[in-house]
């Protein structure tokens, strides 16, 4: 049953003055000295207070999302799933959690630890803090979609950083975290249509536009990306000893579908002959820092933008994915066989080579060229 509400209205809220509040319900709002509003609920469930900091207006938290949060934990009470602390069994907070989870992975031989590192460092742990994992509620992982969209990320980024969050979960109750999943996550539908890629016009300005900025990264970033089709924190991790010049291949020991190694041009072997050359006695990485803890380079995010929007593309279109999706591109359009790309690219079917062979390419024009050559229907 909905609550009704006299005091606690719109009209109502939008009159108060700093350090007043109203309170109805169990909700309490509000309005902070810096003109933010500020909700909490104050409510006995089962015999047992529940006193919380919902979160704030400028998180875009409402008094409905309030409200629903009060039926989820009503509801999971009447279910005898209240999450509380139960007994003396310990309860999690997110960063711990997020601690464990990795650990334990990479005890169990999981696979892309790399990226779901990554994703938990800069994107989940920032946000979730020390909230216990088993008091995570949807309105929560609203907030955190719509935190990270008002970043300027896509849709497709947050749905990654939902699925390592969803992972953790359904792990956290294999291992005996949690009883159930917290909350019902509810990822973004993407678009699947046409792939943006750079042509060979563009990628001549982008690399030179690479060549001219500021981070030493970037423009090996770039070649490494646009010669490989690597994703991006498999570049960033390449270590020294993975690079076979002779071979030409870059051994990948965390790739997304498992290990691999990945071949590369005679040009790109080239280039990275340079930087292994100047190489300091001991280092390690191909890109190293000294203020990451992982020892490399993992965010490449600013200086990237900076890059496109110097060469005169639109950030909006042209992401870090974009170099793997110009390279892959490309390889089609140059009529190399499907299986060949896979090899290459590192993708773990066939199906999701398919889907960068554009209906409009050039090289799909070629081909209909040569059936016309061999078989001429129409005279």
């Amino acid at each position: 049953m909905s609550l009704k509400f006299k005091k606690l209205t719109r009209p109502n809220i939008r009159k108060l003055g700093a350090g007043q509040k109203i309170i109805e319900n169990g909700i309490s709002f509000e309005r902070l000295v810096n003109g933010d509003g500020r909700y909490s609920v104050n409510i006995m469930v089962d015999g047992q207070r529940v006193h919380r900091v919902v979160g704030q207006e400028s998180d875009g938290v409402t008094r409905k999302q309030v409200e629903d949060y009060i039926e989820q934990i009503k509801t999971e009470a009447r279910k005898g799933r209240l999450n509380l602390p139960k007994g003396r069994k310990k309860i999690l907070r997110f960063d711990q959690s997020a601690e464990l989870y990795l650990q334990k992975l990479k005890e169990e031989g999981g696979k892309d630890l790399k990226m779901k590192s990554m994703r938990l460092d800069h994107n989940l742990i920032p946000f979730f803090k020390d909230k216990p994992l088993t008091q995570i509620a949807s309105f929560d992982i609203e907030r955190f979609k719509k935190k990270r969209i008002d970043s300027g990320v896509t849709q497709g980024t947050v749905n990654r950083d939902l699925a390592v969050l969803s992972h953790l979960f359904n792990k956290g109750i294999e291992w005996g975290w949690l009883d159930h999943r917290p909350a019902r996550i509810k990822r973004f539908k993407e678009n699947p249509g046409r792939i943006t890629y750079l042509t060979s016009e563009q990628v001549k300005r982008f690399v030179e536009a690479a060549k001219e900025d500021q981070c030493p990264s970037i423009y090996p970033f770039i070649v490494i990306g646009l010669g490989t089709g690597m994703r991006r924190m498999e570049i960033l991790s390449i270590r020294l000893e993975h690079i076979d010049l002779d071979q030409r291949t870059i051994f990948v020991p965390e790739a997304k579908a498992g290990t691999r190694t990945q071949p590369m041009t005679k040009q790109l072997a080239d280039f990275l002959r340079g930087y292994i050359e100047i190489a300091t006695t001991g280092q390690e990485w191909l890109f190293p820092s000294m203020g990451s803890k992982t020892g490399h380079v993992v965010a490449i995010e600013k200086p990237f933008r900076r890059v496109v929007k110097n060469a005169g593309l639109n950030p909006k279109e042209v992401v870090r994915h974009t170099l793997r999706h110009t390279a892959i591109t490309h390889l089609v359009q140059a009529g190399v066989d499907l299986p060949t790309v896979k090899r290459i690219s590192g993708h773990k079917t066939l199906a999701m080579v398919e889907k960068y062979a554009h209906q409009n390419g050039a090289h799909i024009q070629t081909a209909m060229d040569k059936l016309e050559s061999r078989i001429q229907a129409v005279k």
